[in-house]
């Protein structure tokens, strides 16, 4: 493609070049010739071609199961959306997905509340390698620091296997704070050392709320709205909370369930005590919201470039199956210079893809526990047989 681009273009100057020189050597007027509607049209083409290869990909997962919603980007323009499937797929008249639905992000989740950290580490209210107890004071493990928690590399118990444990009536919402005084009087056994080793745990990023919470003295739901979803234009976007609830609902109050997918078919899943804990999880937001998202980072519109990168930076010396963590970020030796995260909570699937060396954005929203192939997606992706032109005001 990039050689058929190549002679395209070729073909272009040498008939301006003709009928240039045609027309002084005839003494006639030389017809003008609109040479940046000729390269309009190519890059629509190319769109057009690109959308196509995306269609391909994402109408043959949706024939295997993919039941959610797509965006993906390039170079500033959106090149392809698209709903498949339903919002409650138990009921007998279904209502279809549409572009602006919004989906627990699960996992996902992580990217924004490692944002939350990294806005109030630039103000100066926190260091990365500040002991953690300086703002949880009543947590009873040592040594483990904010780059810790950030990096999952604290060696911390899991909370929700803790919770299981001890929790005594799940009708009542487990939140971040009931975890860290169960912490403090359980005291569960620790899995390592802290920075021995990388170790994937939710309970690094539901602390990293609290934290958030300690320092700013905001509702952790309030400090994401106010600071990051609404300077970013995020207006489909937001944190579920439990915090004022005494009992937990049957399903969370939503337009989009999620689904446990069996043999016998889909069944809703039913909200949960532990949906209680944020920061981890449990944030809801559109594959448009998520493009702006995007954008903001592009545009250094939450931090400089300088302190953003550190988000993309490997916070592991080893890499285990060639994959390492950034501050919310997944990062891939395969894939380099696209940064990543999959979620998987409760009924729900995501997968957002940011390749900073083509800018190109992806992000895959599913209320289903059907696998988001990796491979797939990512070979889309890195896929360069068709590649738009770099944007004039795109600054890498």
């Amino acid at each position: 493609m990039k050689r058929r681009t190549f002679f395209i273009i070729l073909l272009l100057l040498i008939v301006v070049v003709t009928v240039s020189l045609c027309g002084r050597r005839c003494n006639h007027e030389v017809p003008t010739l609109n040479v940046d509607s000729l390269f309009f049209d190519l890059n629509k083409e190319m769109l057009a071609q690109r959308a196509k290869q995306a269609d391909k990909v994402f109408t043959n997962l949706s024939r295997n199961g993919l039941n959610g919603v797509v965006l993906y980007a390039e170079q500033g323009e959106v090149v392809y959306e698209k709903a498949f499937g339903w919002r409650d797929l138990s009921k007998r008249q279904k209502d279809s997905l549409r572009i602006d639905d919004a989906f627990q992000l699960s996992s996902d989740s992580k990217m924004f509340t490692a944002e939350a950290i990294m806005l109030l580490n630039a103000e100066g209210k926190l260091d990365y390698d500040d002991d953690v107890r300086k703002y949880i004071p009543e947590l009873p493990y040592e040594g483990v620091t904010v780059r810790h928690l950030l990096c999952h590399r604290s060696g911390l118990p899991r909370y929700d296997a803790m919770a299981d444990t001890h929790w005594p009536d799940r009708r009542k919402p487990f939140s971040n704070e009931a975890m860290i005084k169960m912490l403090a009087e359980k005291k569960p056994d620790i899995y390592g050392a802290p920075d021995a080793n990388f170790f994937y745990n939710n309970i690094n990023y539901a602390l990293l709320a609290t934290v958030v919470e300690r320092v700013s003295g905001q509702r952790f739901e309030d400090f994401m709205r106010e600071r990051i979803f609404e300077p970013c234009g995020m207006t489909h976007s937001y944190i579920y909370s439990m915090r004022d609830d005494a009992a937990v609902s049957m399903y969370m109050p939503v337009d989009v369930h999620g689904h446990d997918m069996y043999r016998s078919g889909p069944v809703k899943t039913q909200n949960d005590y532990l949906n209680g804990v944020m920061g981890d999880k449990i944030m809801f937001s559109t594959v448009e919201d998520l493009w702006k998202y995007n954008l903001a980072l592009d545009a250094n519109l939450i931090l400089p470039d300088s302190l953003q990168a550190e988000a993309f930076v490997p916070g592991s010396p080893e890499w285990n199956n060639d994959e390492n963590y950034g501050f919310g970020w997944r990062l891939s030796k395969q894939y380099p210079n696209i940064y990543f995260h999959f979620g998987w909570w409760k009924g729900y699937r995501s997968l957002i893809v940011r390749d900073a060396a083509h800018r190109r954005f992806l992000a895959v929203l599913t209320n289903t526990t059907t696998l988001i192939p990796q491979d797939i997606t990512f070979d889309f992706v890195s896929d360069t047989t068709v590649m738009l032109p770099p944007s004039e005001s795109w600054q890498p």
